[in-house]
């Protein structure tokens, strides 16, 4: 989607930015790895198809991506964005005729970074960012049916469960936006702050003009 591609949502351990071509390298030597494309149902790319995916994502209006980073070693000048990559997360709108309903899907890519609750913070990020950006009030989760992990942390956030497929060895997990949900996402937007992304020919960040806060107010309010 282009109307995240120049934000930057930054919490207290991670740093959610656009999906750019300096990030393609690192993603597609991720996405080699057998276990992530089990993991996500995906076919291994060529580099240059890599490259067009993604251009497809971020031209796409049914598609939301960021690359997650960890803010510790991204708020170090010395290291490039691209060695701070540690996975990503994306909003699919699933139905043409329903704006509102979209699938969430997050992918913790480097291994040291799993079972920290980063996937956790990140949820939480772009459903409060879905809600008050894209204006999402009905989510979806896919998950494996082995992934008892991410299944608990998806119904923290009030998901339960909607069906399940035995072929796929997969459950789909859903939530409606009603003002319980409102209320834990949206209860204290501090957590989370967004800015505007700039991305400099050396690939490393350069970040501008923080979102006021009676911008954030007036989001967790809508």
């Amino acid at each position: 989607m282009r109307i995240n591609e120049d934000t930057l949502l930054e919490g207290k351990n991670v740093v959610l930015v656009p999906y750019n071509a300096h990030h393609v390298p690192r993603y597609h030597q991720w996405m080699g790895c057998p276990e992530l494309q089990q993991l996500t149902a995906s076919e291994p790319l060529t580099l240059e198809q890599e490259y067009e995916m993604q251009k497809s994502w971020r031209d796409d209006d049914d598609k939301c991506t960021f690359i997650i980073l960890d803010k510790q070693r991204w708020a170090d000048p010395t290291v490039l964005e691209e060695q701070c990559m540690v996975g990503d997360v994306n909003i699919f709108l699933t139905d043409p005729s329903d704006p509102s309903l979209a699938e969430l899907e997050i992918m913790i890519a480097d291994p040291s970074y799993r079972g920290k609750g980063l996937g956790k913070e990140v949820a939480r990020m772009m459903l409060c960012y879905g809600v008050t950006k894209l204006g999402i009030r009905k989510f979806e989760a896919k998950i494996g049916l082995d992934n008892k992990v991410s299944i608990a942390m998806f119904k923290r956030f009030h998901f339960h469960e909607l069906s399940v497929s035995q072929v796929f060895r997969e459950v789909t997990l859903g939530m409606t936006v009603d003002q319980a949900v409102r209320t834990l996402l949206l209860g204290d937007m501090a957590f989370m702050q967004e800015k505007v992304y700039r991305k400099d020919q050396g690939s490393q960040q350069e970040v501008t003009s923080q979102v006021t806060s009676s911008n954030a107010t007036s989001q967790a309010t809508m």
